[in-house]
């Protein structure tokens, strides 16, 4: 809860959603996602909300810091000690979900990657509901990562209507 989204700074929003808000919206994005995909709504959800969790140990690290880290091997680091004192069946069962959600081995991790996307976009638009229109690259970027037909009908929605408010 204590950790900010980083990105926006980039865009002078100074007291941006933390990663707890983003990974709560993640998640019911996600359930309508794996309903319009026909994915598995658990696994999904599930994914999502353990999907940033390692940013609690490492903070919210943007685009910029992977020219300089490895970001994933630390996320996965920080993920597996945050587990370290969980039952056995429980450490497996996460340490799973972790893995496929990062190489993208299941329609599910799909969705999962899709629903954060699709969150980002969505904060994005309301950031330029605030006056921030800068957050438009944030949708437009968006736009080129989206696989799943139900998220990019989702991300034509929010463009379409950006579009109408002529922003």
């Amino acid at each position: 809860k204590q950790v900010k989204r980083s990105g926006w700074w980039k865009i002078n929003i100074r007291d941006p959603e933390n990663v707890a808000e983003h990974s709560h919206r993640c998640a019911i994005v996600g359930y309508f996602l794996s309903k319009m995909e026909n994915a598995n709504t658990e696994k999904v959800i599930t994914m999502c909300l353990f999907h940033d969790l390692p940013e609690a140990r490492l903070t919210d690290l943007h685009k910029v810091a992977d020219r300089y880290l490895d970001i994933k091997k630390a996320e996965k680091h920080a993920f597996e000690e945050q587990l370290d004192n969980l039952p056995p069946e429980m450490k497996k069962d996460l340490l799973g979900i972790f893995s496929k959600n990062e190489k993208d081995l299941s329609k599910e991790s799909i969705v999962v990657r899709d629903a954060d996307l699709i969150e980002c976009a969505l904060q994005a638009k309301e950031y330029i509901d605030l006056g921030h229109k800068e957050a438009i690259s944030w949708i437009n970027n968006i736009r080129k990562l989206l696989k799943t037909k139900s998220a990019k009908k989702l991300l034509k929605e929010f463009a379409d209507y950006l579009v109408k408010r002529k922003i």
